[in-house]
């Protein structure tokens, strides 16, 4: 066997790769087919703080000329597809079905609970076929359009409790029986997932390889355990100075110059959604705390990262009032003083998102 290279690559290094990587370096993307591409998916999430986080992490690629609608136009074409909370491209599918297809097949070493969910379905047969022919008949459908009859009801403790009719939905989209066809003023359309998804199915091992390889692309270097082959075979190791532990890099993004930019990214965002990785290569302190009281906030009910070059460097407390038809801007905190530029970079986004949302900025 030969000699192993385990890149050596400092803390910039790793920024960059990580900010190159997600598409938020000086060099935009084109449009969204090219975004969700580079980024494999954008996380549904319907809080709207600002807006809505899918729309709001294509904007901080693309600016204002990005039209939302397009995304919606999208997802009704089916040139997008959401499966189970993420939006991705409808070919992407294909690396999920054959698992889809063996759901009812135990796996070794899986936990207890996943054999719990194949006997609530399997005692719910009866109403299974029945969702799934009416659906047939009629789809897509609303889960509030479709009966339920159930002869052993979802018990849970959180706000699942009795909700059957969505729990099987939810179970059928794991076994490739239904599909998300759209959603109609944010509720989910339902229909079969024959109807929704490609005929392409790629056999398991080949679309863990895939998978692996596109996550490490739309990211560029990660912790080894985030892969679902953690040994290899996609990328190389390396070693980040200053942070403990081994990570696996693109090799496609060593080497390669840097231009940043200014941005302000979603919570959601996929650059600090790992808080820890956020943590260890940016030395960043975040959270989201719209789920704490107001008191305790730091930063703001729905706070954005701002990143500038290859550091995250603040937060800009801001909130669309639409009723008003305002941006409000309460607070631009600065985790170290600006300079003039940063300042001016910073403007710049604040006044191009208070231009996409088509609101008048305001500034306390």
């Amino acid at each position: 066997m030969g000699t192993v290279t385990i890149h050596e690559l400092t803390r910039a290094d790793a920024r960059r790769i990580a900010v190159r990587a997600q598409l938020l370096d000086a060099h935009r993307p084109d449009d969204l087919a090219e975004v969700v591409r580079g980024l494999t998916l954008l996380v549904y999430d319907p809080t709207a703080a600002v807006a809505p986080a899918a729309d709001l992490v294509v904007w901080s690629r693309l600016g204002s000329e990005y039209d939302p609608s397009s995304l919606a136009t999208a997802l009704a074409e089916q040139k997008l597809v959401e499966l189970r909370g993420v939006i991705r491209p409808i070919e992407d599918v294909a690396l999920h079905r054959a698992e889809m297809a063996a759901w009812d097949e135990p796996a070794p070493g899986e936990p207890a609970w996943r054999d719990r969910l194949r006997e609530w379905v399997h005692d719910n047969d009866g109403f299974r076929l029945d969702l799934l022919e009416r659906l047939r008949a009629d789809g897509p459908l609303r889960s509030r359009d479709l009966p339920d009859t159930s002869v052993r009801p979802w018990r849970s403790t959180g706000w699942t409790n009795s909700r059957n009719v969505r729990q099987m939905l939810e179970l059928l989209v794991q076994r490739g029986e239904v599909a998300l066809h759209g959603r109609e003023n944010g509720d989910p359309l339902w229909d079969l997932a024959a109807r929704v998804y490609p005929d392409d199915v790629v056999p398991v091992a080949e679309a863990v390889r895939l998978r692996d390889e596109r996550r490490l692309r739309s990211l560029g270097l990660v912790r080894p355990g985030v892969l679902e082959s953690p040994a290899g075979p996609v990328g190389e190791p390396a070693v980040v100075d200053g942070v403990r532990g081994s990570w696996r890099v693109d090799p496609a993004q060593l080497g390669r110059p840097f231009d940043g930019r200014a941005a302000l990214l979603s919570p959601f965002d996929r650059l600090v959604h790992d808080r820890k990785r956020m943590a260890e290569l940016f030395e960043f302190d975040y959270q989201l705390e719209m789920f704490k009281p107001a008191a305790q906030r730091r930063w703001g009910y729905f706070a954005l990262p701002v990143l500038y070059g290859d550091r995250l460097v603040g937060k800009v407390d801001a909130t669309a009032d639409r009723r008003a038809g305002v941006l409000r801007v309460d607070a631009v905190h600065e985790d170290a003083a600006f300079t003039p530029a940063m300042a001016e970079a910073v403007d710049r986004e604040i006044d191009d998102l208070a231009t996409w949302l088509r609101l008048v900025l305001v500034r306390r």
